[in-house]
């Protein structure tokens, strides 16, 4: 089913679905007063990134949306409009990638702290089951080798503990505009990348996920993987899925996800256990600028 509107197609999204905002940009910090904005309208519509004359119009009103999943660096916006959205019946949890790497890398990143004390305020507010801490990307570099993560981790895991319930991690995989801005800051002698094919580098990262591990399991936190070829569990890190259609369920009783099946999402990466959701999102248009980021 679709309609058109000057010429160009439109086909209309499931109804019922999981709303995925974003992986393609952080509408939460950038754009939320938009997405607000559309809710009021009812509707957003969204190109395919493949094809940007096919667009879907997906419903935004409350008894078509299964669930919001918000993906964000920082949930302040969600934060201050989180009772608003709980009077409009939409149900919602968040996932705040805090990775708090060099600037070389993030360059325009909140301060960790505000960060932290904003996730406290919203645990506070929603429970900390619907907050979901995503260390991710995982990057190896001469400023971000096995050593500062685990730091890095251990402080981190350290200040969210009791704000959150679950930690998500995944090594960083090489997209082509990533790879070259990075090779670009390595050709200029300010970086310079592990080789992760490399015997003795992944050594180092399973000492490393290990001690994530027991860092997370310290800190009251489970721990997962995220679209993991290899399988970490034997670390005591369990493959798991970003949408996750069991978690939603188990947040809201008796909430079985209709249009979005527990079926893994076939237009995510191979080993993504992610269910279907539609991303309302766009590439190229996130202000944050992470070098490693495949979004832009």
């Amino acid at each position: 089913m679709a309609f058109k509107r000057s010429g160009v197609q439109f086909p209309l999204a499931p109804v019922t679905m999981i709303v995925s905002v974003s992986r393609r940009c952080d509408i939460p910090r950038f754009q939320f007063d938009w997405f607000m904005a559309q809710l009021d309208e009812g509707f957003v519509e969204t190109a395919n990134p493949y094809n940007v004359k096919q667009i879907s119009r997906v419903s935004l009103l409350p008894q078509d949306v299964d669930v919001f999943a918000f993906w964000t660096r920082d949930p302040k916006h969600i934060l201050a409009n989180a009772d608003d959205l709980e009077k409009r019946g939409f149900p919602f949890y968040v996932m705040v990638s805090l990775t708090n790497y060099p600037a070389l890398l993030e360059p325009n990143m909140p301060l960790a702290q505000e960060v932290i004390n904003t996730i406290g305020e919203l645990s506070r507010k929603i429970g900390n089951d619907r907050i979901i801490w995503r260390y991710d990307p995982i990057i190896l570099t001469n400023v971000t080798d096995t050593d500062f993560h685990m730091r890095n981790f251990c402080a981190l895991a350290k200040n969210l503990a009791g704000a959150v319930k679950r930690v998500i991690i995944s090594l960083y995989d090489e997209y082509k505009k990533a790879a070259k801005r990075i090779g670009e800051l390595e050709q200029a002698g300010k970086l310079q990348m592990f080789n992760t094919k490399d015997d003795s580098v992944m050594n180092d990262i399973r000492i490393m996920l290990k001690s994530f591990a027991k860092s997370a399991q310290a800190h009251g936190m489970h721990i997962q993987s995220c679209a993991e070829k290899e399988d970490f569990s034997p670390l005591g890190i369990m493959p798991g899925a970003c949408i996750d259609a069991s978690l939603i369920e188990k947040l809201y009783v008796n909430k079985k996800i209709t249009g979005a099946q527990p079926a893994r999402d076939k237009y995510q990466r191979p080993n993504c256990l992610c269910c279907q959701s539609k991303d309302i999102g766009a590439y190229n248009t996130c202000a944050a600028h992470c070098v490693y980021c495949y979004a832009s």
